[in-house]
């Protein structure tokens, strides 16, 4: 039986590929980008991809804007702000006024460098006239329970938003501005990931330059490299995880059961409909738990579900890791409140990372052993 840690090994090897600073790091070794006047990161992943524009152009002003806690390694002269994620907070709204200010304050003639990553979208927002932190609050928590995807999430932001869907670029009086960005989106497009708030307008009158420098399909491939030199055969790498979790769980379960021995590998992001009070978890931890009913009993078979930035939903995990001997009979309960979390950490069964630096949905990673 395969080890947690050449699971967990396979899935570092996907998320170290996709790593902020090592993706910007390369991009600036090969695309020519200005040096510039002013460097704007935000998302997941901001302080791991500023870090490596940072050395690059170490006297260039720079604002980060992440999550809590994912700020650990900024450089010391960039102005931080760390903010709520997924639902938003009144340091997404200061966040949000401070990114509108700067850019539409650059002169005529400057550069702008974008870093944009996943969870931009919640981290920083300057609503519209009128609309109150309360009334953005209770909307982003109606969405993410909705089991709406993040295309429709982010489609319902940029309606109400002054700095998404191309709009915070539209005040931009300067010259050029590039954007580097992480893709947590199917499809990878600049449009969607963290709704639009690296997009040009389509009346723009300066240079864009705009480049996606890690994406879920890049994670995988590092994944299935590096099982290839471990002597673990590839027999799956797709990018299918578009749906919700009770439908997800069943098709991952029964390809891998019915498949040779091996890796089968998973990509994307699905998603899940909570009730009014949920309990603890996110949509790695649901999905794992209802992955490990459907392999109840399978010997050699162990899956890991897990979030790319090393959190899934409100939680400090990434995920989870089961096999055929984790699920039981209580495990029901948990699923019907939402709280798979819970009953998964009292199982010991949890995946915690801390933050990765990335973020590229999620990776399913399951191994079967030869019989």
């Amino acid at each position: 039986m395969l080890s947690d840690d050449v699971i967990v090994d396979l899935f570092n090897a996907g998320v170290q590929a996709v790593r902020g600073d090592i993706a910007v790091t390369t991009v600036l070794g090969t695309a020519l980008c200005p040096k510039p006047d002013q460097i704007i990161a935000v998302g997941k992943a901001a302080t791991a991809m500023a870090s490596a524009a940072h050395a690059r152009f170490p006297k260039a002003p720079m604002l980060i804007v992440s999550k809590y806690g994912h700020c650990d390694g900024a450089p010391a002269t960039a102005e931080v702000i760390e903010a709520a994620h997924p639902v938003l907070d009144e340091n997404s709204l200061r966040a949000g006024a401070r990114i509108n200010a700067l850019v539409a304050a650059m002169e005529p003639g400057s550069h702008l460098l974008m870093l944009v990553s996943g969870g931009a979208s919640a981290l920083a927002e300057d609503p519209e006239t009128g609309l109150t932190l309360a009334d953005l609050t209770a909307r982003a928590k109606e969405m993410l329970s909705s089991g709406a995807d993040i295309h429709a999430m982010n489609a319902a932001r940029k309606e109400i938003s002054r700095i998404k869907g191309g709009k915070l670029l539209a005040s931009f009086m300067g010259a050029s501005v590039t954007t580097f960005a992480i893709s947590d989106v199917e499809g990878d497009a600049l449009e969607v990931i963290g709704s639009g708030i690296g997009a040009a307008p389509a009346s723009a009158k300066f240079d864009f330059s705009p480049t996606i420098v890690a994406s879920n399909a890049i994670a995988r491939e590092a994944v299935a490299l590096h099982a290839s030199t471990q002597g673990i055969a590839v027999q799956t790498n797709t990018e299918t995880l578009y749906d919700d979790i009770h439908v997800i769980a069943p098709k991952i379960a029964d390809a891998t059961k019915t498949g040779a021995s091996g890796l089968h590998l998973f990509g994307g992001e699905p998603t899940v409909i909570l009730p009014e009070n949920p309990g603890q978890g996110g949509r790695n931890q649901a999905l794992a738990l209802l992955i490990a009913r459907e392999i109840h009993g399978v010997p050699g078979l162990r899956v890991l579900v897990a979030g790319t930035d090393g959190t899934d939903g409100p939680t400090d995990a990434a995920g989870a890791i089961v096999d055929g001997t984790t699920w039981e009979p209580s495990g029901q309960k948990a699923l019907d409140a939402a709280d798979a979390g819970t009953w998964l950490e009292a199982r010991g069964a949890l995946l915690k990372t801390g933050p990765t630096g990335t973020n590229v949905m999620d990776l399913v990673i399951a191994l079967k052993s030869g019989s």
